[in-house]
């Protein structure tokens, strides 16, 4: 490799239509780690042969987005990065919002969009949806929300499960029968730092994704969290005593965890029965659909929640994926999964988290949001990071992509033989 542009080539890409960090993303723009290539985008997630995994091909999932409908990503930046894979997936069908090149300061809340470009040689091949636009609906959103819920609802429920008493605990187990009030941390503290992170309640977001044509199109929620859950950040948990070996405590944070992904799976399947109760089970394909107070309403319980083309809307809970250690060191994949020897961040309790997750949504009481433990082939790639950090995995390596590709599947193969 001697320049950036040869990561392209080396990923089978021809370009991607978002702009920002580019060559960061593809890990190109350091040029002490070119080593890696191209070894580094030589490997391709494959499932079980029992899987019958159709050939990931772009102008089908683009079709599939036009016609039946696209996806919302909701999450921290390990989530940015998967559309930045898609837009390098599926370019030159689709064109990217905002411009980075001329305005790089764009705030991380700020909504990224992918398009149907008016250049896709697919435009004569599509049956478009009425009131489709091609300049404003969006195929595919990313959002920036870090924890799921946003802070003040955070703050309401651990108000409500460690109410305030002379000798409170937070660390204790929490009551789910308390009375909501004004609730102190150990030692006088707030549930929250200093730390910034990006917040949004599900509720603006159900409101994004339930919108109609021609604001939206989407059938498909992408959900994935853990990596903002530590106790630099939610610093009412934090337990110096216990030091790094228990991650300052991060494990009395679980059962709060928990009980906030509980929390968040009502939300988001109520939203989707209400939505399906109010609009007869009838396709969200016109303004119509929306609630005569102007709410953005679409879906069902139960029977699923129609959106393009009768595609009934699903939320998909990707488990996260935490980083490596010492990942530059290391020049191809593992053949099994090392345990960790620090405890950075809350590295070594993001499988605590997905399998907290997965337990809670296992409940017949969330039939429409589906936990996919698909993090092994990631878990298996300390050399696939991006050239800054370990957390973040470049884009070409055939990790984020092959999430891509098996949602897809999932969504449009595996989801409709389950419909109740």
């Amino acid at each position: 490799m001697e320049r950036p542009e040869d990561a392209l080539e080396f990923t089978g890409f021809e370009s991607c239509a978002s702009d920002r960090e580019f060559w960061w993303h593809l890990a190109a723009d350091e040029p002490g780690k070119w080593d890696r290539f191209p070894a580094v985008t030589a490997w391709e997630w494959r499932p079980s042969q029992d899987c019958d995994l159709r050939p990931f091909r772009a102008e089908e999932v683009v079709t599939d987005m036009v016609e039946n409908g696209g996806w919302l990503l909701i999450g921290d930046s390990v989530t940015e990065l998967q559309f930045f894979s898609l837009s390098c997936l599926l370019y030159p069908h689709v064109r990217a919002t905002p411009n980075y090149t001329e305005n790089p300061y764009f705030d991380r809340a700020w909504p990224q969009n992918l398009y149907l470009s008016p250049s896709s040689p697919l435009l004569p091949t599509l049956s478009l949806p009425p009131s489709f636009n091609i300049s404003s609906t969006p195929l595919v959103t990313f959002r920036r929300v870090d924890l799921l819920l946003s802070k003040d609802e955070l703050i309401e429920l651990y108000d409500e499960l460690y109410p305030p008493s002379p000798t409170s605990n937070p660390n204790s187990k929490p009551n789910s029968n308390s009375e909501p009030g004004e609730r102190k941390g150990k030692g006088n503290e707030t549930l929250f730092s200093d730390e910034r992170f990006w917040s949004l309640s599900p509720h603006e977001y159900m409101d994004i994704f339930l919108s109609p044509l021609p604001h939206a199109h989407y059938t498909t929620l992408i959900i994935s969290t853990a990596g903002h859950w530590t106790t630099t950040l939610l610093r009412a948990f934090r337990d110096e005593e216990v030091g790094e070996e228990k991650g300052y405590g991060v494990e009395r944070m679980l059962p709060f965890f928990r009980e906030a992904m509980r929390r968040w799976a009502e939300v988001v399947q109520g939203r989707l029965s209400e939505s399906f109760n109010q609009g007869g089970g009838e396709s969200l394909a016109s303004d119509d659909s929306f609630a005569s107070d102007g709410e953005n309403v679409g879906g069902n319980s139960g029977n699923g929640r129609l959106g393009g083309k009768g595609r009934t809307r699903q939320v998909i809970v990707r488990a996260y994926l935490p980083g490596h250690e010492d990942c530059h060191s290391h020049r191809e994949p593992w053949k099994e999964w090392v345990p960790f020897k620090w405890k950075f961040y809350n590295w070594p309790w993001i499988g605590e988290f997905n399998r907290i997750f997965q337990d809670v949504l296992s409940s017949p009481s969330y039939p429409d949001i589906h936990f996919l433990p698909i993090d092994r082939p990631g878990l298996l790639r300390p050399d696939a990071h991006v050239a800054g950090d370990c957390l973040h995995i470049m884009t070409g390596a055939g990790v984020i992509e092959g999430w891509t590709h098996y949602i897809w599947q999932y969504v449009t193969r595996e989801i409709p033989g389950r419909i109740r």
